[in-house]
């Protein structure tokens, strides 16, 4: 500022001196006062420039402050920077980190991957031999129930050998007195008779020799030493009663005695004459026999008297025809009469008779108590063939086998708890379900054995009520009325029948579809078979099923679902023993039913509603659902 104000200074004075030399006529008084103006203008300048001077030094401080601090927040920038540098290079090194460590995981991801298969290999053949085992353990049974029957037999055989020991004891005794009369007679005729008497000896015991010879036929083992030539009885024209060729009667006993075991009848004790022995007079087996002997006239008048009076022989063709005649040896040792039967307890009946099997035991129970309260139940027309028949109607085939070997029959079914079905290895939720709607179907239409439809109609409305007795047979083939056909299959082994559709209320259209395979992503095709389905189950039971559905304690059906037996508390081992034998109360479908509804009239099928509820209750109850 100071060289612009002497550089201002120079410039006037430059332009002073041209004035001077251009005005050389102007006085130099007027020159003098020209300079005090110049002057006075200078200063005034000069204090002008001197505020402008200040004002800018002010606002260089400013500026220099600000620069400061412009510098101390550039430091601060540097030092973050530095910072986030160091913070970046540390978070690569913990990704690096990180991912060292995921591929170590991917490592034993797949190890565990290696180690789960081989653990689902190893669970595999642990169900394949636990499978074996429980085979085994059914072998070991049957095996268990066969010693026992054949403990039983033996006891039978010995008891019968006993017994022809004794009949051979006399016989071998009147051989001695008449070889004594012989010896001391010496007459001709006499001889001869007391030969015609011992031929007739010898004939009876041909005749027994050749029955048990028979029997050997038949599984029974008898000793070779039974022979004519052993006994003494050539077929040369030596006499019967040569010393030489006969028996003694301990040498006879002694082969009596290595026969193991006969099945002949109990012979009368005073019935002892040698012409007695014939074929013919009496049964040579005691098992299941080909024909049956002429009924006497005390025969015929026992098929008139009550069951308490019946004979033993028409308890054992009774127990025969009612399905458990391997059951007839045991009976025809024990009982006396029919009231023997119906006196019986179950454990009498496991104890002389053998029964083993719970089921055997649980139907030899009802029709005695039946026979004991003298009621007429329609469930006793269905025997056990018809029972297997059934099985298939609801769709259930499966399971032929086990109610055919414990002759599960009309009575049973009315009978049957949960515990009997678990017996019968029906352990899956749903096929419990399938049978008790089935056995509520039989109870409404009073257990006629001909209610189940099997063939479609001519229908052109079908109510729920109709729906109700269709078997499962009849659902495929209303599956291919409504075109499908291709998933109709799938519903063997299922369970699926009418009285499941309707009764059942978690049974819906999904439900039906998860039975038939359709995979979840074919919607339309689902939707399809829904819309039919509500179709044929009417609006009211429609709405029933979605009240069910929407409530908060819904649990869908699945076929994965199993029931198990119910676990005991430690309050209850005591009374194991007292309630092997007794009948349980937990029947699968229970017997009280709706007398105003018997066809299911009533607003189309509310008969069938009133019979039980149609819950799982009863089954969670029971066991618990997996």
């Amino acid at each position: 500022t100071y060289k612009r104000l002497n550089a201002y200074k120079v410039k006037i004075w430059s332009s002073q001196v041209n004035h001077h030399s251009s005005t050389n006529n102007e006085t130099y008084q007027e020159r003098l006062a020209r300079l005090e103006g110049d002057k006075e203008s200078l200063i005034l300048q000069v204090s002008v420039l001197t505020d402008q001077v200040e004002a800018q030094g002010e606002k260089i401080r400013d500026l220099e402050i600000c620069l400061e601090g412009h510098q101390l927040k550039l430091n601060a920038t540097e030092e973050m920077l530095q910072q986030e540098l160091l913070s970046r290079t540390s978070l690569e090194t913990q990704k690096l980190d990180l991912m060292a460590e995921v591929s170590d995981l991917k490592i034993k991801l797949v190890g565990m991957e290696k180690e789960q298969s081989e653990y689902e290999e190893k669970q595999n053949k642990a169900e394949g031999l636990l499978q074996e085992l429980r085979h085994l353990k059914i072998k070991v049974e049957e095996l268990e129930n066969e010693r026992n029957q054949y403990e039983w037999k033996l006891k039978a055989t010995k008891a019968e050998i006993a017994q022809l020991q004794e009949q051979l004891a006399l016989k071998d005794a009147e051989i001695e007195r008449l070889q004594c009369q012989l010896s001391r007679t010496s007459s001709h005729s006499e001889v001869a008779e007391r030969d015609q008497e011992v031929q007739r000896l010898k004939i009876g015991m041909e005749s027994l020799l050749a029955a048990n010879e028979e029997k050997n036929m038949d599984g029974t083992v008898v000793s070779d030493d039974l022979s004519p030539l052993s006994l003494g009885m050539d077929s040369g024209p030596q006499s019967p009663l040569s010393l030489e060729n006969r028996k003694s009667p301990k040498g006879i006993k002694k082969i009596w005695g290595k026969i193991r075991r006969t099945q002949s009848g109990n012979f009368p004790a005073d019935d002892l004459g040698l012409a007695e022995f014939r074929r013919g007079g009496l049964r040579a087996t005691a098992g299941p026999r080909l024909s049956r002997s002429k009924e006497t006239k005390g025969q015929k008048s026992d098929y008139n008297a009550p069951f308490a009076q019946w004979s033993t022989e028409r308890v054992c063709n009774w127990l025969e025809d009612f399905g458990l005649g391997q059951y007839v040896i045991f009976a025809r040792q024990w009982v006396t009469s029919g009231h023997t039967l119906l006196t019986a307890t179950p454990q009498d009946m496991e104890k002389e008779m053998g029964i083993k099997h719970p089921l055997h035991r649980k139907k030899l129970v009802l029709a005695i108590k039946s026979i004991n309260t003298k009621q007429d139940e329609k469930s006793a027309q269905l025997d056990h063939i018809w029972v297997t028949r059934w099985l298939d109607d609801i769709g259930l085939p499966q399971y032929k086998d086990q109610f055919h070997e414990s002759r599960v029959d009309g009575r049973m079914l009315q009978y049957l708890t949960v515990n009997d079905l678990l017996f019968l290895k029906v352990t899956s939720q749903l096929h419990h379900l399938s049978i008790k709607c089935a056995i509520h179907v039989l109870h409404i239409n009073s257990f006629n054995p001909h209610c189940l439809r099997r063939r479609p109609v001519e229908e052109s409305n079908v109510s729920p009520s109709e729906v109700v007795q269709w078997s499962n047979h009849r659902v495929m083939e209303w599956l291919r009325s409504v075109d499908l056909a291709e998933y109709a299959p799938n519903l063997r082994g299922s369970g699926v029948h009418g009285g499941l559709i309707i009764l059942e209320p978690r049974f819906n259209g999904d439900t039906l579809a998860m039975l038939l395979n359709i995979p979840p992503q074919k919607t339309l095709l689902r939707r399809h078979l829904t819309t039919n389905f509500n179709v044929l189950i009417g609006p009211e039971t429609q709405q029933e099923k979605r009240d069910i559905t929407e409530s908060t304690a819904y649990t869908p059906l699945t076929t994965t679902a199993k029931v198990r037996p119910k676990k005991l508390g430690f309050s209850h081992f005591g009374n194991l023993r007292k309630k092997k034998f007794d009948e349980s109360k937990d029947y699968v479908c229970p017997m009280d039913t709706n007398p105003g509804a018997t066809n299911g009239t009533q607003k189309n099928y509310t008969g069938y509603k009133g019979l039980s509820p149609l819950t799982d209750r009863e089954l969670d109850q029971v066991g618990q659902t997996d």
